[in-house]
């Protein structure tokens, strides 16, 4: 007798019986991806406030996205602390040579990501990260150019994140409309990258609005006292201090920023700040808000993680206005009315400091 195939009918039939309706159903992605566990490191020089709080920033804006440490996410952050704060050559020898060891070992651990906090360890560790393909995002990084990127956009190969960036020549325009009376300013500073890269742009900013700039070098365990005499030189110097975005001015539980403040109340010189750290005494402070930059990275470490973007196609974000804050109790002490154009602007912020909004 002649034996028939079954027919497609019948073997469809049959498949339907034998095996669950889904197992015919592609699964969505976002559904492949749910048990995953994304390994980040997190690599720093120093551990100091503004750090963290751009690290808070971070995480903050990976939970907004659905990425949560001690769920889907595993975090290991490491700051490194070797030296840094006796300052000089071997110094910073030792601490590139420090971030080289913690970059090998990253690459060991095949991480999803990386996390670069400040231009050290971005600009030291990209490299070992590129070759091996590991992504690598950024934050609190002054200008992404001094950390080995190809612009104030772009990133490079397998690289990308958030600056603390601003115009320098913004920031001085309007340091110039609250103080017209001010021409030379005193800035102290050590070698730290954004340091650097910071009174280099005051410098060079500042002559077209006829403020000079007299900048001192300082070791980072150097006291500021006696660089601050001598730039003041009692009353012959210098008529404003302006805080660099310098690591030197968290360290020593705010040491530096506290002497600072200290100063210029007792010289009655303002002092004004063009990074978002403390500084008691301090009349206006200038700058890219650490948690917001933060944040920014955040925004680009989730498109990574979770859509699989290459960091090369994502832009280098900033915040758009830099954030200005005024002490109104210093401005009085000083004698300083806020120009109204800018007191139009005000608001009182929870410290009892006024924010002014460059946006409206």
């Amino acid at each position: 007798m002649r034996k028939t195939l079954p027919t497609l009918s019948l073997v469809l039939a049959l498949s339907a019986i034998l095996l669950p309706a889904f197992a015919f159903e592609p699964l969505p992605p976002e559904t492949m991806d749910d048990t995953r566990v994304f390994k980040v490191e997190v690599l720093q020089v120093t551990d100091i406030e503004p750090y963290q709080e751009a690290y808070n920033g971070f995480i903050s804006s990976l939970q907004a996205s659905g990425l949560v440490a001690g769920k889907n996410l595993s975090v290991n952050r490491v700051a490194i602390d070797f030296d840094v704060e006796k300052g000089g050559f071997w110094s910073k020898l030792g601490v590139l040579l420090r971030i080289r060891q913690e970059a090998g070992r990253i690459v060991n651990a095949k991480p999803d990501m990386v996390l670069t906090i400040g231009t050290p360890a971005t600009k030291y560790a990209r490299g070992m990260l590129a070759e091996a393909h590991i992504p690598l995002v950024f934050t609190a990084v002054a200008n992404p150019e001094d950390a080995g990127c190809v612009s104030l956009v772009d990133g490079g190969e397998g690289t990308t994140g958030s600056t603390l960036y601003t115009d320098m020549s913004d920031s001085l325009k309007l340091v110039r409309d609250v103080f017209p009376n001010v021409h030379r300013i005193g800035m102290v500073h050590t070698d730290d990258e954004n340091g650097v890269a910071n009174v280099a742009a005051a410098t060079g900013s500042g002559k077209p609005l006829g403020l000079e700039v007299s900048a001192r070098l300082v070791n980072k365990t150097d006291h500021i006292a006696p660089t601050l005499k001598e730039l003041y030189n009692g009353g012959h110097g210098v008529d404003m201090f302006a805080v660099p975005l310098d690591t030197y001015y968290g360290l020593h539980r705010y040491e530096a920023a506290m002497d600072l403040g200290d100063f210029g109340m007792e010289n009655q010189v303002p002092v004004v700040t063009l990074a978002m750290v403390r500084v008691p005494g301090a009349a206006l402070y200038i700058g890219a808000d650490f948690t917001q930059v933060g944040r920014l990275a955040g925004n680009q470490a989730a498109k990574i993680l979770q859509r699989h973007t290459k960091p090369d196609v994502l832009p280098i974000l900033r915040q758009q206005n830099p954030t200005v804050l005024v002490d109104p109790a210093r401005m009085a002490a000083l004698h300083i009315t806020l120009p109204s154009a800018l007191a139009d602007r005000k608001t009182e912020a929870s410290n009892g400091f006024w924010q002014i909004d460059l946006a409206k």
